[in-house]
């Protein structure tokens, strides 16, 4: 007995054709799109504007910022905790819109390795 795959379905040399180009056209997109975010600027303030933080979406930090009273050679562990809760803001920031971005090119589908 044959298997039958419905209308449309089929292994055709069009058909792979076709997918191969979609696939193409998706690799290409997201490569876009992942270029677009390590490019843009991902801003972040903790403790009410006391730290505030700019880091590129490839997470190089561009610029930091530490208003003075929040530096207090008593209590240095204070202002490691803003800088680090500052940094780590942003990276989460990055990745939710990386996240957003890259289901759009991709509909969805979950993409293992890409981001």
């Amino acid at each position: 007995m044959k298997a039958r795959l419905p209308a449309g379905m089929g292994g055709g040399p069009q058909n792979m054709n076709q997918m191969l180009k979609q696939a193409q056209k998706m690799q290409e997109d997201i490569q876009r799109v992942q270029s677009e975010i390590d490019e843009k600027t991902f801003k972040a303030s903790v403790g009410g504007g006391a730290v505030e933080i700019e880091v590129l979406g490839n997470r190089t930090v561009q610029s930091l910022k530490i208003k003075p009273e929040v530096v207090d050679p008593d209590d240095i562990e204070m202002l490691e905790d803003l800088i680090m809760s500052a940094f780590n803001e942003a990276v989460n920031n990055i990745e939710k819109e990386s996240e957003e971005e890259m289901s759009k090119v991709t509909g969805g589908v979950s993409l293992p390795g890409l981001f």
